[in-house]
């Protein structure tokens, strides 16, 4: 959990350029999207470590029911919703506050912008029925509607009001009511992480491929 929030805050404060602990500290009593992102991690980390003896699952529930309520009250204050059962990635940065919905089965990789007004939701019929999976470093734009059992690829950005109900593939950039692929020049100029946190990534990758 520590490291998913130390990610999530280097995005914020390489983007404010917060270096001093004051600006910092600024930024976290003030920033909506941070407030969410935390109030996410706690309860996440409760709800994939409730398992053990009677005590702890106890005091588990306790604490979920805390942040159960401090996640309703992140609701009704900045209009983010994001389930304790989402699956987010480190780095996650959202850019404004204000009517963000992200369903409880959805998958998102590391590193991705989610933007106002942003719904990802379940969609599809029978069988086909299920929510989106989102790769990492993927941009999604203001007002986009991400729906339904679908794939977004790897550095994807998706424009601002788009409607996505079908897959994308990796670097791919979409847009249109239903989204086109216009062409895939990617998301990377519209991500930006720091350097530090990019060799962290790199990193961690290169271990996993040595493994």
């Amino acid at each position: 959990m520590m490291n998913n929030i130390r990610e999530d805050l280097d995005r914020y404060f390489f983007l404010a350029e917060a270096e001093s602990p004051l600006k910092k500290l600024y930024m976290v009593l003030f920033t909506q999207g941070i407030w969410a992102t935390l109030v996410y991690r706690s309860g996440r980390y409760l709800l994939m470590n409730r398992r053990g003896n009677a005590v702890k699952v106890f005091a588990f529930k306790l604490l979920g029911m805390g942040m159960s309520i401090g996640q309703k009250f992140i609701e009704v204050t900045t209009g983010i919703s994001i389930p304790f059962a989402a699956d987010i990635g480190p780095g996650l940065y959202i850019g404004h506050f204000g009517s963000l919905i992200v369903h409880s089965s959805v998958k998102i990789g590391a590193f991705c912008n989610l933007s106002q007004c942003v719904t990802i939701g379940e969609g599809g019929r029978a069988e086909n029925r299920g929510a989106p999976v989102l790769g990492d470093f993927v941009w999604v734009g203001p007002g986009a509607k991400i729906f339904g059992n679908i794939h977004i690829g790897n550095e994807v950005a998706i424009g601002a009001n788009a409607v996505v109900n079908r897959s994308l593939p990796d670097v791919a950039v979409a847009a249109g009511i239903p989204c086109n692929v216009v062409n895939y020049r990617g998301s990377r100029d519209f991500i930006r992480i720091s350097p530090e946190a990019l060799d962290r990534w790199k990193g961690r990758d290169d271990a996993s491929g040595n493994a």
